[in-house]
């Protein structure tokens, strides 16, 4: 008899999960697909366990990999952009920590099992390395947090300047120095730039924004064609590129401290100021 209520409750969640997928097919192209699995996982393993057929623990194992889709999906998102506003950056640590903090969990219930002799202390090596590589992930969302904040102090110093320069009140020099040049300033003359920085130190510009960034069109300016280069001008790397595009008549902004009222990290912009969108 039990055998017979278990085969009909197997043909109950085939036909529910057909009618789910069914319903979330005009959803797959927004919704990540292993989110998806997870969460019409976590509905079955529900319904087995509100029947009966299956122990509660496997319920909490299902909302904990749902949970983890959902925070992997957020990490592999991020990956994909190139800049990020600090909202997003807040979400990118957020779920990161969440991820570590449910490996550290479950290692240390493997370890218990380990001490207790329920388990070879061999069983813990899967559980170490998905600790490691969490531990790592969360360092590397908090360094991609500090950068978004980063670019979105750079980008506060560019707006208040572009502000200050369209009410013919140009910033003392001794804040922030600029060079109009030619007026020109392209991919190759960069890629020129680029080029001699890397032969004269041994490595390339630190580009901190190439071009538009979401923090940018938030702020409401172009910065299409545009280059901001985490450089310190007065320190000797800044000094030589300062000169580099004197000498080649490039435009410039050396931002050399925050200017009033805007808090913000020294850069050297490269390319003429960026104008605002134009709704």
């Amino acid at each position: 008899m039990r055998s017979r209520i278990f085969i009909l409750a197997s043909d109950f969640w085939l036909l529910t999960s057909i009618l789910l997928i069914l319903s979330a097919l005009p959803l797959l192209a927004q919704e990540d697909a292993d989110v998806l699995r997870a969460r019409m996982e976590l509905q079955r393993v529900e319904s087995l366990v509100n029947s009966g057929m299956a122990p509660h623990i496997e319920l909490d194992k299902a909302r904990d990999a749902l949970a983890d889709a959902e925070d992997t999906a957020i990490l592999r998102q991020s990956v994909s952009r190139s800049d990020l506003t600090e909202k997003q950056a807040d979400e990118l640590v957020a779920a990161a920590g969440r991820l570590f903090e449910r490996r550290q969990r479950a290692f240390e219930e493997a370890e218990k099992l380990v001490k207790s002799g329920l388990a070879p202390k061999l069983s813990l090596d899967t559980y170490l390395r998905d600790l490691q590589y969490a531990h790592t992930q969360y360092d590397l969302a908090e360094a991609r947090d500090r950068l978004a904040r980063e670019l979105a102090r750079m980008a506060e110093a560019e707006a208040a300047l572009a502000t200050r320069l369209a009410e013919s009140r140009p910033p003392s020099p001794d804040v922030v120095e600029r060079f109009d040049g030619n007026g020109v300033f392209t991919s190759e003359i960069f890629a020129s730039a680029n080029a001699a920085f890397e032969a004269e130190f041994g490595k390339p510009l630190p580009v901190s924004a190439m071009g538009q960034t979401e923090i940018h069109r938030e702020l409401g300016f172009d910065h299409r064609g545009r280059v901001d280069v985490a450089l310190q001008p007065d320190q000797p790397e800044g000094q030589w590129l300062v000169r580099y595009l004197i000498l080649h008549r490039i435009p410039f902004f050396a931002f050399r401290e925050a200017l009033p009222g805007k808090a913000t990290g020294a850069h050297i912009h490269l390319g003429t100021a960026s104008p605002r969108l134009i709704n």
